[in-house]
């Protein structure tokens, strides 16, 4: 008897839409979060809901309405919901894709719901975050977990943590990056969202902090789940891939909320070459799989601005996996690799 195989695709969410009910909405699922804002529970209360919330859904209802796409509507959920069905044409029958946020709509309640009810003999969960962190990647599989430990029945389930090394990963951002001449740009900035620098050093048992840990330059054992490591080696392989020199490129973290987070800011660096003169810089994001608020507003238009205001003329972004048929192909290969057919 040929088994049945669901796999479910999560991303991290988006608002309903840009108004500013869904967005505050969204923000106080988002940041609630213990694994967001790994807070004690008091302090995270009263942060969240008392002032980040009630400050900024007014502020980032705007941000989302410069987003919001009159096809697409959210950019995030529209590439998340196309590659989910280009990935079910992609597998063979045994095979059911399905798709969750991790906050927001469609849930991870809703769909795993259903999943339960098709009775499968294997759920493969994959999250749609090539580099592990526990904000993103631990806060899906702990929220699965806490769903599915409450059936009565459960089937043989297998999570993936993380795949930032994967070549089909590469070679998509290859072909992204070659609408571009990346000779012809100053500098080119790879540019992760920030954590807390506290997030990157709770990785490591031995009491040492992340910046100990050479994550910089490898990955060792004892460094290979941190966050901070892992966007260092993305950036290794794509550099290799496209032969830019060390001396070319620059690693950077945006989207912080305080001067405590992962270093060099990508806002600061934009800065820095404006103001020795560059001209031209390029961006890649290769944390985010989808063309969303912090990739599409906030280095295409914020970053631009600031590079503007420090003499520079031209910013541009190298576009994210999103529906890319070489992405859908990599996805195709994870599943198949964790399936029990």
């Amino acid at each position: 008897m040929k088994k049945n195989i669901g796999v479910l695709l999560v991303n991290l969410g988006t608002p309903d839409n840009p108004g500013v009910s869904a967005v505050r909405k969204y923000l106080f699922e988002f940041l609630n979060d213990p694994r967001v804002i790994d807070l004690p529970w008091l302090g995270r209360i009263l942060l969240v809901n008392l002032i980040i919330v009630p400050f900024r859904a007014f502020a980032s209802s705007k941000i989302y309405k410069l987003l919001w796409d009159d096809k697409m509507g959210s950019p995030l959920l529209w590439y998340s919901q196309s590659v989910a069905e280009k990935l079910q044409t992609q597998l063979p029958e045994e095979f059911t894709v399905h798709l969750a946020m991790r906050y927001q709509t469609p849930s991870m309640d809703a769909a795993l719901k259903e999943m339960r009810l098709k009775n499968y003999d294997q759920i493969i969960i994959l999250p749609l975050y090539p580099q592990y962190a526990s904000s993103t990647t631990g806060s899906t599989l702990e929220k699965a977990m806490k769903i599915i430990k409450k059936w009565y029945v459960i089937p043989e389930i297998s999570m993936i943590s993380q795949y930032y090394d994967h070549p089909g990963i590469i070679d998509t951002i290859e072909e992204r990056a070659k609408k571009f001449n990346l000779d012809e740009y100053d500098h080119i900035i790879f540019s992760y969202h920030g954590l807390p620098e506290r997030q990157v050093d709770k990785v490591y048992d031995d009491g040492i902090p992340c910046s100990d840990h050479e994550c910089e330059t490898k990955i060792t054992p004892l460094n290979k789940f941190c966050y901070k490591a892992a966007c260092y080696a993305t950036t290794r392989l794509i550099a290799e891939r496209l032969n830019i020199p060390k001396d070319r490129y620059t690693v950077g973290f945006q989207s912080r909320l305080d001067k405590n987070w992962l270093e060099p800011f990508s806002d600061k660096l934009v800065e820095k070459w404006g103001e020795k003169g560059a001209k031209k810089l390029l961006f890649f994001s290769p944390a985010f799989t989808a063309d969303c608020l912090e990739t599409t507003i906030e280095i295409g238009d914020e970053y631009l601005e600031i590079f503007e205001e420090k003499g520079g003329e031209q910013l541009d972004l190298v576009e994210s996996l999103n529906d890319h048929p070489k992405w859908v192909e990599t996805l195709k290969d994870l599943v198949l690799k964790r399936a029990q057919l």
